[in-house]
């Protein structure tokens, strides 16, 4: 018996050393579009694209008949104990995820009734003032009721990190309570170590998705969390920007820096965790919690994750395992917001690319934080650094870090970052200001601001400056709180004016031993933010279009992103044991950037349509987002998007669709947009059918649908944009729009489009009577060929004040 259990153990061994995880697709419809007739059970699918109730009897019953298929297929296949099912997914695709080796996938690849086999790729992070920003405290709450109505009842799930349930941002006893639900149907799980539940009516679910991590060998329960406990802050954060209590103090070092809300503080929490600490994500895992998310009725779902890289054998940008699993959350009436990837500013590096989900760009807002370093010499040198003053008139002595290191032995430690106390002389720094060099350690993250400012306070320094010697252009640098006087100098050429100033000061012998520290200097106040007109600004980092329809980066016709939204120096929630930003260790709020912080801006504001408007499409709601945006700054400029510089300060060039979608979100005019660009299921597969390039084999692998080709061209597809990548000579499309407005309207059409393209619509004009639609075409035609994109829009003006716009962008060709 003993060698029996060796020899199994053995054999377990040799699997899981070359086994890898795989999500497999499989004939037969999920429960979202099933129409009857497998097996004698009854259709579960709805007419419309909407919820279906997953607690009927018909939906679980189908449920576990898919379930034992997959379960089947593999047991007739595969030997018990040579692989692992670690999810069946039925809801949104028929398939599961499973632990096998590369052979068993092929086996798999070529058995009757499989239709797809993807190795499991890895997802990332796409890493508050905003309400004000957005004017949600004046222009929209008071509309819902106020803010502690607005988000009522709606439920937004976040495929993430998981969340720090205990913060203010998520307490419900500061609020009125929270009833139950009967529209979700979600579950809590517990924390392991205090057997209390993550839920408190504002977090209404929590569950946590490690499977796939688990098989790859990449989760640690000693690091991670085996449950939706946020180790990382990055979960925390996107849910509190969403929905987050209103009016939380946010609190750092004993100073405020305002207070924070989520867009919808009203709105409920539920937590699908599937990003990690040190790893990010696996591609079947987010697939689970995305399943299971919709399975429990959300409302909205909030992916500040994207895919590392393109699945292995997927052709086109639109279906994969995970984008075609959000087109089943669509059809399901699941309003999507997903970053759009933090690649920018080069042109296509969007991660985010299908119709049917909303493509969420980052925008600065009007505050930014700024603060300066005086010299002795009278130069006053601009940095950053969310700090107070050195006392009011009086100068202290700057020593360096170099120059007070205890002994030669220290540079294996590179004293000049300030990250160990220890390596440093306190006699020579306390009372003084500790000069250190922002190296390349800080940009990876093996150094912080936060240990710059312990290192000081613990030597007795008043202050600190951090020097950059040298930077790439475009480097961006976020403004760090710190609990005693500090500063950044961020400009290459102020960083050497310091510089020259010290070393011109400073006494030495002919060792290089400093004699005398002789460099004086006092720093501002950084705590107060600056409020600036030149407001939204496109950021550096956010991702940019044109969209790409295949993995050669091939154009395609449709916009992306969708909509700009605030999404840098975001102060929200964070959780204190996380980890994803070393300057916040600890700390219960965090300010930071990324398109990570975009999405959920627009998620919440979503949730305040969704709660106006509930019988609204998906569709409807992205429609009503995008064509009342604005393209125009605070300042009544174009809007401008950041793009690197020859010098290291960024510069400003007036931006585009492919930087700003529609353009920045602007929540009061979306709440009565007027006029709505709708679209449904039939629609999104239409556009799939159209789109040169793609298989209908495929089409069919990922919807059970065989095409139908009656769109045309998928620049027909009905959305609030128009792109056409390649215009030979003239082409016409047309969309459909519905009045959504109480009353009649009649909207006079025109467009405008640069010189290089003719573009003309029909009719002039049109009358709309509540509730009906109408089509008018746009036709565009090539007058010069640039060899490059022209921009334009088409406006809808109504005669009861609504105006509808949408964004064209299209690039003629000879043939």
């Amino acid at each position: 018996m003993e060698i029996g259990f060796k020899i199994l153990v053995f054999l377990a061994v040799i699997v899981t050393v070359k086994a890898e995880v795989y999500i497999v697709t499989v004939d037969g419809d999920p429960i979202i579009s099933y129409r009857g007739g497998e097996n004698g059970f009854e259709a579960t699918a709805l007419e419309s694209d909407e919820k279906i109730d997953t607690t009927s009897e018909l939906v679980t019953s189908y449920a576990r008949h898919l379930e034992k298929k997959h379960d089947m297929l593999l047991g007739m296949l595969f030997q018990e104990g040579t692989y692992k099912k670690l999810y069946s997914y039925k809801h949104l695709i028929n398939g599961f995820a499973a632990h096998i080796t590369p052979e068993q996938a092929e086996t798999l690849r070529r058995s009757p009734g499989v239709k797809s086999v993807d190795r499991d790729w890895k997802v990332r992070k796409l890493t508050t003032h905003t309400p004000e920003f957005l004017g949600l405290p004046t222009d929209v709450w008071p509309t819902g009721g106020g803010y502690d109505r607005a988000g009522e009842d709606i439920v937004i799930g976040f495929v993430d990190s998981g969340i720090h349930p205990h913060h203010p941002s998520f307490a419900s006893h500061h609020t009125a309570p929270y009833g139950p639900l009967s529209s979700y149907k979600g579950k809590c799980e517990d924390d392991p170590n205090t057997k209390k539940s993550f839920c408190n009516g504002k977090i209404i679910g929590a569950q946590h998705f490690a499977e796939a991590a688990k098989a790859a060998g990449a989760f640690n329960p000693d690091i991670d969390y085996a449950s939706p406990m946020d180790g990382d802050g990055h979960g925390s954060h996107t849910a509190a920007i969403a929905a987050g209590n209103n009016g939380i103090p946010v609190r750092l070092h004993g100073y405020e820096f305002g207070k924070a809300s989520g867009m919808a503080p009203r709105a409920r929490i539920a937590v699908y965790k599937a990003l990690y600490r040190l790893f990010g994500g696996f591609v079947a895992d987010v697939v689970a919690a995305i399943d299971q998310a919709v399975h429990d009725g959300v409302d909205i779902l909030s992916l500040s994750v994207g895919p590392n890289s393109p699945p292995a054998t997927t052709k086109t940008t639109f279906l994969n395992p995970f984008d075609a699993t959000l087109l089943g959350a669509v059809k399901a009436g699941v309003f999507v917001a997903q970053a759009a990837g933090n690649g920018g500013p080069f042109p296509k590096t969007l991660v985010s690319y299908s119709p049917w989900i909303t493509t969420v760009a980052a925008a600065i807002d009007d505050r930014r934080y700024k603060n300066h370093l005086t010299l002795g010499n009278g130069k006053m040198l601009p940095g950053i650094g969310l700090s107070p003053s050195t006392h009011p008139h009086r100068s202290y002595t700057m020593v360096a870090a170099n120059d007070v290191a205890l002994d030669s032995s220290a540079a294996k430690f590179s004293p000049a970052d300030c990250q160990r106390p220890e390596v440093l002389n306190k006699r020579l720094i306390e009372g003084n200001i500790l000069l250190c060099g922002y190296s390349f350690n800080f940009v990876v993250g093996t150094a912080s601001i936060k240990k710059v400012a312990e290192t000081a306070k613990h030597l007795g320094a008043v202050g600190f400056v951090l020097v950059v010697e040298n930077v790439s252009p475009g480097t961006k640098f976020d403004p760090v709180p710190s609990p005693i006087p500090g500063i950044l100098i961020t400009e290459v050429s102020k960083s050497t004016d310091l510089i020259d100033y010290y070393n011109v000061t400073t006494s030495r012998d002919w060792t290089g031993r400093v004699k005398t520290f002789k460099a004086i200097g006092s720093i501002g106040d950084g705590l107060a933010p600056i409020l600036h007109k030149s407001a939204p600004e496109v950021a550096l980092f956010s991702a940019r279009g044109p969209n790409t329809k295949d993995f050669s980066f091939e154009d395609a016709d449709l916009l992306k992103p969708d909509i700009l939204a605030p999404g840098c120096l975001i102060w929200a929630a964070w959780s204190p044991n996380g980890t994803d930003e070393a300057n916040y260790v600890g700390e219960g709020f965090a300010m930071i950037s990324g398109t990570s912080m975009a999405a959920p801006h627009i998620a919440g504001i979503a949730a305040l349509v969704k709660q106006k408007h509930p019988q609204w499409s998906p569709a409807a709601i992205k429609s009503a987002l995008m064509t009342t945006s604005t393209t125009i700054d605070r300042g009544g400029r174009p809007l401008q998007a950041q793009q690197y510089s020859e010098t290291e300060v960024v510069r400003l060039i007036k931006a585009t669709p492919f930087d700003y979608g529609s353009g920045h979100v602007n929540p009061r005019a979306a709440l009565d947009p007027g006029l709505i660009f709708d679209a449904g299921y039939e629609d999104y597969l239409g556009f799939l059918c159209t789109t040169p390039g793609i298989d209908a084999h495929e089409i069919r692998n990922y919807t059970n649908r065989a095409c139908d080709y009656s769109m045309k061209h998928p620049s027909n597809f009905n959305s609030p944009s128009i792109a056409i990548s390649h215009l030979v000579r003239t082409i016409t499309v047309t969309r459909r729009v519905t009045n959504v407005a109480e009353e009649e309207e009649t909207f006079t059409i025109t467009a405008r489009m640069q010189p290089s393209i003719a573009i003309e619509v029909s009719p002039p004009a049109m009358t709309l009577r509540a509730g009906a639609s109408r089509k008018f075409s746009v036709t565009l035609t090539v007058r010069t060929v640039t060899g490059d994109y022209s921009f334009g829009q088409v406006t809808l003006k109504g005669s009861r004040g609504h105006k509808v716009r949408i964004p064209v962008v299209a690039m003629g060709h000879r043939r």
